[in-house]
């Protein structure tokens, strides 16, 4: 299912958006004010963005420019404006579409669709998709070697990610401490286990919810760690 974010401060464009949106089979989620709007934009995983011109915080232009700066979803801007100038200013600034309201939400729908399907085509015929683990909330893309919790965005050092990326690809297994340290750590670090209990206690702290009591990586008294699922 296609997840959609609109910025909108106007209530009952943005529901009524949301509720023909919904009725076609997509998730959708709202953000009144630009700069809560932009903030997820960035950090969670949307695949359309349908952004309103004039907006409280940071208006649409602003947004628009931050998300191309960093992603390369399709951006549906719309706006009151009927002046040419903010279309081509909208467009320019990387939007894949301008809509001026009043609209049809129908015609919303079926321009929402066709993005998503060229932006499909665009991405399958191109680079290879990118492998992700998904396991109850946490998502790690081991291409771009990127972690989301619960849709936010953790940052991981190199044998952090290593380690739940292995950890999260073999779930139900009990693995040693030294059996953890061989298949993550290289040669120059031998000798050391006691770094793996560190670097465990670190991703707990960003994946879990409660670090004393732990849903995904558990300790088997006695022999080591798993991954549950």
């Amino acid at each position: 299912m296609s997840k959609i974010l609109i910025i909108e401060d106007e209530e009952a464009i943005a529901d009524l958006e949301k509720d023909y949106l919904e009725l076609s089979g997509f998730e959708v989620e709202i953000e009144e004010r630009g700069d809560a709007g932009l903030t997820r934009a960035l950090k969670e995983e949307f695949d359309l963005i349908i952004l309103d011109l004039m907006l409280p915080g940071v208006d649409g232009f602003e947004i628009c420019k931050k998300i191309r700066e960093e992603k390369d979803i399709p951006v549906i801007m719309v706006s009151a404006k009927k002046d040419d100038i903010d279309k081509i200013r909208g467009l320019g600034l990387g939007a894949d579409d301008y809509m001026t309201k009043p609209f049809s939400p129908s015609e919303l729908v079926a321009r929402v669709k066709a993005h998503l399907a060229r932006f499909e085509r665009l991405v399958g015929s191109g680079v290879p998709e990118n492998e992700v683990i998904e396991i109850r909330g946490i998502k790690i893309d081991k291409t771009a070697r990127r972690v989301w919790v619960n849709g936010e965005e953790k940052a991981f050092t190199s044998k952090e990610f290593d380690l739940l990326t292995f950890l999260a690809q073999n779930p139900n297994h009990v693995f040693t401490k030294e059996e953890l340290f061989s298949k993550i750590w290289d040669m120059e670090s031998i000798g050391d286990i006691a770094t793996v209990t560190v670097h465990i206690k670190k991703i707990r702290e960003k994946i879990e919810f409660n670090t004393a009591k732990p849903q995904y990586i558990e300790t088997i008294w006695g022999v080591g760690y798993r991954f549950k699922v």
